[in-house]
């Protein structure tokens, strides 16, 4: 910070401002006001890309800084698909003050995450939210009868990788981007999949990923249907990674897959008719066992 001070109090500045969006899939775009580029931090900021910002909105203590950055849809920087796609939900933003005579002297005005992005003929506008923003977000457990982990995260630890509880299959028919149906497919037993992911992996929508509704099988075909369709349709021929569903009971936790010890739930806690109970002359008051 000392070099752009010394550079603020020289008079006339030469100073433009640079930001990068850092997406969840690696994939680091930059983008500059100035009219060249600028290279540090070992990225690239485009001076054509036709995306700006407005001003920061900063601010002390715990409340959320924001902004907005605009610009308009180009295949060589943001892109309608991949916006649709959902390739940019979440993705880290930070924004320097730059000295494009010397971009070693720079400053972090700002640093976040993407919020919602609209778009709107040709063009779009996404919503900056700051670090504090996460401050927002529900912490801890929750304690409940179903298990609060996700099938196959740290919690769960459940592999997913085991052939037992993952498929890897082509596209064979696709309707309104979100039914799929398989010709040959009756090697998992019906309803299987129910509540499991169904990723993308090839064409268009590689790298998205839904949530299973239904799972039936007829004969030696299956059907499997998405609660949402994907906002890039799968073609046929693309390949698919579906993977087991669980429906988060101590039941399914330790018959289907053996994982009973990592459960994450209470399935002995009362239901919530005990919070009316009351006690009775005919029944036992002792203190002991409700079952």
């Amino acid at each position: 910070m000392s070099g752009l001070e010394a550079h603020l109090t020289q008079g006339p500045t030469t100073l433009c401002r640079a930001w990068a969006i850092l997406r969840r899939d690696g994939v680091r775009l930059g983008f500059t006001d100035h009219d060249q580029d600028l290279t540090f931090e070992g990225i690239t900021f485009k001076a054509s890309s036709g995306v700006t910002a407005k001003a920061l909105q900063q601010s002390t203590g715990l409340s959320v800084d924001n902004s907005e950055a605009f610009g308009a849809l180009s295949s060589t920087a943001l892109s309608e698909p991949d916006i649709l796609a959902g390739r940019y939900d979440g993705a880290d933003v930070i924004a320097w003050l730059v000295n494009w005579v010397d971009p070693s002297v720079r400053y972090v005005q700002f640093r976040g995450a993407l919020g919602e992005i609209e778009r709107a003929g040709g063009s779009f506008r996404a919503e900056l939210r700051g670090l504090a923003e996460r401050l927002n977000q529900p912490q801890g457990r929750v304690y409940q009868r179903q298990c609060a982990a996700v099938l196959g995260d740290a919690s769960c630890r459940v592999d997913l990788q085991q052939p037992l509880f993952h498929a890897e299959r082509m596209i064979e028919d696709v309707q309104d981007g979100r039914i799929f149906r398989f010709d040959v497919f009756n090697s998992f037993s019906d309803r299987w999949f129910e509540g499991g992911r169904f990723r993308v992996q090839s064409g268009a929508g590689a790298g998205l990923s839904g949530v299973i509704k239904n799972d039936r099988v007829s004969g030696s075909a299956r059907t499997i249907e998405l609660w949402q369709r994907f906002s890039v349709e799968p073609a046929v021929g693309d390949t698919v990674m579906i993977e087991a569903g669980c429906d988060k009971t101590a039941t399914s936790c330790r018959l289907k897959f053996a994982n009973f010890l990592n459960f994450r739930g209470f399935p002995h806690m009362p239901g919530e008719d005990w919070l009316m109970a009351y006690p009775s002359r005919d029944s036992r008051n002792d203190g002991g066992s409700l079952q």
